[in-house]
């Protein structure tokens, strides 16, 4: 998918919600323990219920190697039925790779070849040389992990480094790098007073910003700081979204809560407008 397809989808949905499909076998509704594979059947019946709300889904692959070979079936069958149904939606392999040249090679290929994801998400910290291999996939989309919103992200991201904080560092290289248009970036939700600086660095990648509702980021926070004038957001909700509802009404319960946020985005987009 290109950049444009997706801004294209964002104004034709109104919405730049991206639904985090993390299954947690512990967590969904008890009656689909019954059937052969669990997981993709919460899948579907998610994707099947939010699919007009969102452009984009993004399963976190930790939930899914956890679970061994089925697991990795049920991402699959999972990305499959996406790109079979609706093609228009934008997927994210959230597996955070990143490694030297020839083995990122591979692992871009595992994803955009064999599973057929639009993006990937990759840390930065081992330079340019294990990022590149991912950015050569012509349409592919590299997400850059720059200011992330976990409580370590103190540890590092933040520290000045030669008058700079590091993940300006990393914002700013990574513009040098070849194919840096196929570049997006993660950024926290609780970090959006960051945003402002982050624009004048990068200001028409799109971002990917984790952490709106069940961690506690503001949607209203994020748009005012982030937003560019393609909108150029994808707020991820996973567990606010899918875990709505334990029982069989899960899936209905999943498709109201992405309305709200969709409802949200839809008054934001059109005061952009």
């Amino acid at each position: 998918m290109t950049t444009q397809q997706l801004i294209n989808q964002i104004h034709k949905k109104k919405s730049f919600l991206c639904i985090g499909l993390d299954v947690d076998l512990n967590k969904i509704p008890k009656h689909l323990l019954e059937n052969e594979d669990p997981i993709f059947e919460f899948n579907k019946a998610i994707i099947d219920a939010t699919h007009h709300l969102c452009v984009a889904y993004k399963p976190n692959t930790a939930f899914y190697e956890a679970y061994g070979l089925k697991g990795w079936k049920a991402l699959e069958k999972t990305i499959e039925y996406l790109n079979e149904n609706y093609p228009e939606i934008f997927t994210i392999a959230d597996a955070k790779r990143g490694d030297i040249g020839n083995t990122s090679s591979m692992y871009a290929k595992a994803f955009f070849e064999d599973l057929g994801f639009d993006s990937v998400t990759v840390a930065p910290y081992m330079g340019k040389d294990s990022v590149e291999p991912f950015l050569a996939f012509e349409n592919k989309h590299t997400i850059l992990l720059a200011l992330t919103s976990n409580e370590g992200a103190f540890d590092f991201q933040t520290k000045n480094l030669e008058g700079k904080e590091l993940y300006k560092t990393v914002l700013e290289i990574s513009k040098s790098w070849k194919n840096s248009e196929n570049l997006m970036y993660v950024v926290g939700a609780t970090k959006a007073e960051y945003l402002a600086d982050i624009r004048q660095i990068i200001p028409d990648s799109f971002l990917l910003v984790p952490g709106v509702g069940a961690q506690g980021g503001n949607l209203q926070d994020v748009c005012k700081f982030g937003m560019n004038k393609h909108v150029g957001l994808l707020i991820n909700s996973s567990r606010g979204i899918i875990y709505a509802s334990k029982d069989t009404n899960f899936a209905s319960e999943a498709a109201l809560k992405a309305s709200e946020l969709q409802q949200q985005m839809q008054d934001i987009i059109n005061n952009l407008i």
